[in-house]
Parts: C-alpha cells; sequence; structure tokens
C-alpha cells in the first residue's frame, strides 16, 4: 500500500511561519467560534478538489453518491466530530498539509491545476484553519482516507502541544474524520443549539450540504425506537397465539395468518415514518449565485426576509453580478426605515466563494452604503491569515468604487425612467443619497443632478430644474424652509408674490448645502456658484414693494432703532426699515445665513463651555414694514403711551415667525397680550 512503510511516526510539527503555536491557539482569530466555520470550510474543499478530480477523470466515486459534511455533537462524550467525503489524505499529505503548519494544501492544489479550466473554487489560501480547532479543544484527532487506489488509512492524533503521533488508521471510507475533544471552558460548543447557530452564521449559503447530528439526542430516539420495536415484537407474540387459539376454535378460519402479516408489514412501515428525514442547514445554490434574469420579485423578497429576518418589504434592490476584472457577486437592498424607531445602520454581509467573513466591512462597503442590507460575495479579495478581515490592498478600493458606481447607475435610472415611483421613495432615500454625496465626492459627482426636492406646491424638483425655474426672480439662489411652522408666514408671503422654496428639514441638510457650496465656490462661471438661503435669511427683492428713497431709509431706520433699542433693551438689535408689498405684515426677523448655520453646527456638536441657547442671536436683525400702520404709530410716536408696548409686541411677534421663544420671552409676550386685549376691552 501506498506509503505504508513510513506510516506509523512520531515527531514534532514543523513550524513554517513566524508564528508559534500558542500564538496559533490564542491570537489567530478574534472570534473563538470561528473555528466551526474553518474545519468545515476544509470539509467542503475537500469535497471539491475531488469533484474536480472526478470531472478531470483523475478520480472515481460511486454513482449516486452525495456530497456532504457532517457535524456530530456530543455533550455527554464532550466531542465535537466534523466529517467529509471529500478527497482525503495519504500519510504524505497528512505530514505535508497538518504537521507542517502555514503550508497551504489550497495553493498547492491550485498551482497543479491552475492551467486547467475550473468553476469550482478552493476557500483556503493559508493553510491554518485546521490548527484553530486547538482553541477550544485539548485532543484533536484525524482519521482520514484517500481518494488514491491502494491508498492506506490514517490517524493522527495531537494532544494540542507541538507533539503528534501518526499511525495506519482504521477507515473505510474515503474522505477525512476530524474529531475535537473539547477543553472544559469550551464545553458550550458541544451544545447543540449552539453549534446549529454557528453554523448558520457561518455556512449558510457553503456550496455543499451542511448536515449536523446531535449524537445524544440520535441515541436517544434511537433507543427509544429500539424500545419500541422491542414493545411491537411483544405485542406481535402476543396477538399471534391469540390468533393461533382463534383458528383452533375455527373462529377466523384460514384468513387469521394473512392477517397477522398484513399487520406485522403495517408496524414496520409505521416505525420507519417515524424517523426524521435529514435535512441539510444551508442552501447550496443562493440567490446571489444566480443570474438576474432567472431571479423573480418575490425571489428576490424571500432572501430579503430569510436572510434579515426583517419582514418590511425592501423598497428595491441591485443585483451585482460581474466576473471582470475582478469576480463580484452579490445583492444589495434598500431598507424602509422609520428613523424614529429602527436602527440606522444596516448589515452588508460580506463572503467569500460563499462563506462568511464578517459584517459591515467599511473597506469593501463605503460607509454611507452601511446603512443598507445585502450580500456581497467577492473570491478575489486579499483576506487576511485567518479570513476575518482584509489586508491593505488598492483592489480593495477598486471594488468599493464599482459598488458606490453601481448604486448611483441604479439610482439615476430609477429618477430617469420612473420618476414617480423614484418620488415616492425620495423621502426614504433622500438622507442616504445626501450623507453618500458627503461622503463620496465620486457619487456626488454622479448624483447631484439626480437629488430632488419638494417644493412649496408639494411637487419634486431637482436643483437644475429648480434653479431654472427661479433665473428670472433670484438667480443661482435656492430658498429653503426648514420648520413648516416656525416659517409659515415667510412661506405664505412667497407663496402670494409667486415664488418657490425648497423644503429641507432633515438632520443632515445643514452640511449637505454647506457641501454643495462649497463644491461650487472654486467655479469661475457664476451659474456654478449656487447658494443656499434660508427663506427667513434676508427680504427677497420681489417681496419689496416701492423703494424707500436713501433719506427716507436713513431717517426710518435711525429714528426706529432707536426707539426699539430703548423699549426692548437691546442697545445692539440691528434694525432695517423697509417696505414691503404685504401692508399687513408688520415686522419681520431676519437672520444672516451664515452665522445661523454656524450656531446650528455647534449646537449639534454640543460646544462645551458656551451659552447656546442665544446662540445666532446676534445676527438677527429686525426688519420694519415702513407701509405698514403699527410700525408708522411708532415712528411718528416715539415717545407715546403705547409705543414700548407696540415694539415689545412686534419684535416677539417677528421672533415667533423666526424661532422659538424662550421661556422668559414667552412669559413676557403671554402677559404683554392679555394686557393688550384688557385695553382693548376697557
Amino acid at each position: 500500500m501506498a506509503g505504508e512503510k513510513k506510516i506509523k511516526s512520531k515527531g514534532s510539527l514543523t513550524i513554517n511561519s513566524e508564528n508559534i503555536f500558542p500564538i496559533i491557539k490564542k491570537w489567530l482569530y478574534s472570534d473563538q467560534d470561528i473555528f466551526i466555520r474553518e474545519l468545515i470550510s476544509n470539509g467542503v474543499d475537500a469535497i471539491t478538489k475531488l469533484k474536480r478530480l472526478v470531472s478531470l477523470g483523475e478520480a472515481e466515486v460511486a454513482d449516486g453518491e452525495k456530497y456532504r459534511v457532517t457535524v456530530y455533537a456530543s455533550a455527554k462524550d464532550k466531542t465535537l466530530v466534523f466529517e467529509d467525503n471529500g478527497i482525503g489524505m495519504t500519510d504524505e499529505e497528512v505530514d505535508k498539509y497538518i504537521n507542517q503548519i502555514a503550508f497551504s494544501g489550497a495553493s498547492d492544489f491550485l498551482a497543479k491545476y491552475k492551467d486547467k479550466d475550473s468553476q469550482d473554487q478552493i476557500i483556503g489560501h493559508f493553510g491554518l484553519g485546521f490548527y484553530s480547532a486547538f482553541m477550544v479543544a485539548d485532543k484533536v484527532e484525524i482519521e482520514t482516507l484517500s481518494y488514491q487506489k491502494d491508498a492506506a488509512p490514517v490517524q493522527w492524533v495531537c494532544d494540542g502541544g507541538t507533539e503528534y503521533s501518526m499511525k495506519k488508521g482504521s477507515r473505510r471510507e474515503r474522505g477525512t474524520r476530524i474529531t475535537l475533544y473539547l477543553s472544559e471552558d469550551s464545553l458550550k460548543f458541544c451544545n447543540a443549539y449552539m453549534v446549529r447557530e454557528t453554523i448558520n452564521k457561518y455556512c449558510s449559503f457553503m456550496p455543499v450540504e451542511i448536515f449536523f447530528v446531535d449524537e445524544d439526542e440520535a441515541k436517544k430516539k434511537a433507543d427509544e425506537l429500539e424500545e419500541k420495536k422491542k414493545e411491537k415484537a411483544e405485542k406481535a407474540k402476543k396477538d399471534k397465539k391469540a390468533k393461533a387459539k382463534a383458528e383452533e376454535d375455527d373462529l377466523v378460519g384460514g384468513s387469521v395468518k394473512k392477517e397477522e402479516e398484513k399487520e406485522d408489514i403495517v408496524d414496520t412501515e409505521e416505525l420507519d415514518e417515524g424517523e426524521e428525514k435529514e435535512v441539510p442547514l444551508n442552501d447550496t445554490d443562493p440567490l446571489w449565485m444566480k443570474t438576474p434574469g432567472d431571479c423573480t420579485d418575490e425571489d428576490y423578497k424571500e432572501f430579503y426576509q430569510k436572510v434579515f429576518y426583517d419582514f418590511k418589504e425592501p423598497m428595491f434592490w441591485i443585483h451585482l453580478n460581474m466576473d471582470y476584472p475582478f469576480n463580484l457577486k452579490g445583492i444589495l437592498y434598500f431598507p424602509r426605515i422609520n428613523p424614529q424607531v429602527d436602527q440606522l445602520e444596516g448589515k452588508v454581509k460580506l463572503y467569500n466563494n460563499q462563506v462568511f467573513v464578517a459584517d459591515n466591512i467599511k473597506e469593501v462597503i463605503p460607509e454611507f452604503l452601511l446603512v443598507l442590507k445585502g450580500v456581497i460575495d467577492c473570491p478575489d479579495l486579499p483576506l487576511n491569515v485567518s479570513r476575518s478581515a482584509l489586508q491593505n490592498d488598492g483592489f480593495v478600493q477598486k471594488i468599493s468604487d464599482h459598488i458606490t458606481k453601481k448604486v448611483a447607475d441604479k439610482l439615476i435610472g430609477m429618477c430617469k425612467n420612473h420618476r414617480d415611483e423614484y418620488e415616492k421613495l425620495w423621502d426614504d432615500l433622500s438622507p442616504f443619497v445626501k450623507f453618500g454625496c458627503l461622503r463620496d465626492d465620486k457619487f456626488n459627482d454622479k448624483m447631484k443632478d439626480y437629488i430632488i426636492y419638494k417644493n412649496l406646491e408639494g411637487k419634486y424638483v431637482s436643483l437644475p430644474e429648480y434653479l431654472e425655474a427661479a433665473k428670472e426672480s433670484h438667480e443661482n439662489t435656492v430658498f429653503y424652509v426648514t420648520d413648516e411652522q416656525l416659517q409659515a408666514q415667510y412661506i405664505e408671503m412667497f407663496k402670494s408674490q409667486g415664488l418657490d422654496a425648497v423644503y429641507m428639514t432633515h438632520n443632515i441638510d445643514n452640511p449637505f448645502i454647506t457641501s454643495l457650496e462649497a463644491r461650487n465656490a472654486g467655479k469661475e462661471d457664476k451659474e456654478g456658484k449656487v447658494k443656499f438661503l434660508r427663506i427667513d435669511a434676508e427680504v427677497n427683492k420681489n417681496l419689496q414693494g416701492e423703494k424707500l428713497s436713501e433719506e427716507e431709509e436713513k431717517d426710518f431706520t435711525e429714528k426706529l432703532e432707536k426707539t426699539f433699542r430703548k423699549a426692548l433693551g437691546k442697545e445692539n438689535l440691528k434694525v432695517k426699515v423697509d417696505r414691503l408689498k404685504d401692508e399687513s405684515v408688520s415686522a419681520m426677523l431676519t437672520q444672516s445665513e451664515e452665522s445661523r448655520r454656524m450656531a446650528e453646527m455647534m449646537k449639534a456638536y454640543g460646544m462645551a463651555g458656551m451659552n447656546l441657547g442665544d446662540m445666532g442671536k446676534d445676527s438677527e436683525t429686525l426688519v420694519l414694514n415702513a407701509g405698514n400702520n403699527l410700525v408708522k404709530y411708532v415712528l411718528d410716536n416715539p415717545e407715546g403711551e403705547l409705543t414700548d408696548t407696540v415694539c415689545c409686541q412686534l419684535y416677539d411677534l417677528a421672533a415667533l415667525a423666526n424661532r422659538p421663544l424662550t421661556a422668559e420671552e414667552l412669559t413676557r409676550f403671554v402677559k404683554r397680550s392679555n394686557e393688550i386685549l384688557q385695553k382693548i376691552t376697557q
């Protein structure tokens, strides 16, 4: 037999890397349960290699044989077993791939067959996965038999140190069986529930069927079945005797024997039907491995619910399927998110040849896309030695850029070809798209003209559409609303004059518009320099009536500013006098766009040691309407009995239409309003 002369041996493991064995045991993997993934992956690799050799005519398997990896757990015996019917190993291969740490069997296999076309992928790259077993086991035993003719079975045993023993084994079937004798602090891994959950976590979509057997439960059921068989056998004996006696008494004649045989057969069938049929834990042909044309909407929705346990239907999805210049497959879902309830962080699962690697790896999935849910499978990813993270590589950035491009292309296609549907989804999409534009220049360049805004008429317009419509009234200026209730007065004034503004009410809008302006700041052409102004940042020229002369404006401003400062006790109050078309409007508060944005940003970041309550008020300007009767009264009666009251009331009314009053301001306003009403009724 091949290698039989040297199959019995003892020795020390040869370390072909700078990592010594204790380091492998303790620090090779960040998650202890990952050893289950590694050992199952090894079994899948062994089967993949065998399938490849069979396809080349270099190996044979029995007709109808099904490839499988089976995991056995026994809490009673404190063992966990991994068995496959793959390629198996000879003693030379055990010596080469097991006894020499970090010699990659997968790499060696690929090198041998690299010039032969193959669709099958080998998962392993580093030859270290097997040694993850020692993170949880005091002793590991391998029983293996190679596919090669006349190969001898091999048994390999190691107690967790660098010493091992290897001899001829007793395995009769091709493949490998690895038994882990678990350490006392790792007994949770022989718990059936724990093992199932870990297999589901890492191996749900591996390309070979994976089965799990709870040996303790199986033995219990086998014992129960055996007991039932004994009981039925005893009953059958008693029935047989009773029927024999009845036959003697000539009660049932010759039909007894046939009835007895029939009943025995029924009993056997009932016992057989009581046995559970094996069902694999994994899906060997996941949806992302199929071509988009072969998948229905229902397939996508069902897969989404199955993987992410989210029973709200996703808004839409993107099926990634490319082979060049790199192999990348996957599905990205845009979930429906309620920001008040749901977590904004999604979950993008990264796979390598259908083997789970990690969730939300930011090197592959751009940060702004992590709100999505989905799966990405890329065999070309440069994983680190534990297959749990990525090595730094420019190739990773290319994959990330491609994913970003596909997302942008999908959104642009929806906007161009399905505008109605795009608008229905926009409120959910808006924060995500704007965040993407903030974080990624390339994404911004593609999406900037396809970001839409709801205007005062309730219609959605893109930035180019808005600017084109507003070219005559306020060229290259976008007016926007942040609070429909607080800014209701300004909205009404805009509508009355046929002016338009857009709603920007999300927290992300402030940094977003600042980013838009910054990106346009360097443009030389006037059309590119777009600026955003909140609807109360200034009095639009279209709201103004007959212009005051310079002399009138100066005179009115000096008088009214002096009177209002005295009445309000605000020595730094800025006053501007204008004539508005709507004479019913007495006063408005405008606030410098730049100062207000700065104040909002500082409030958002909670700048320590600062009085944030009054922040931004220094940039306020009280605009008084020279055509309003109350303003005329103050102008004509600077020392009048009611002047102070009117000034305070006008200021608070203007403030109410601009921002919430402070508790102190509101108290004074309510008290003063009651006093005014009492004077009216006297």
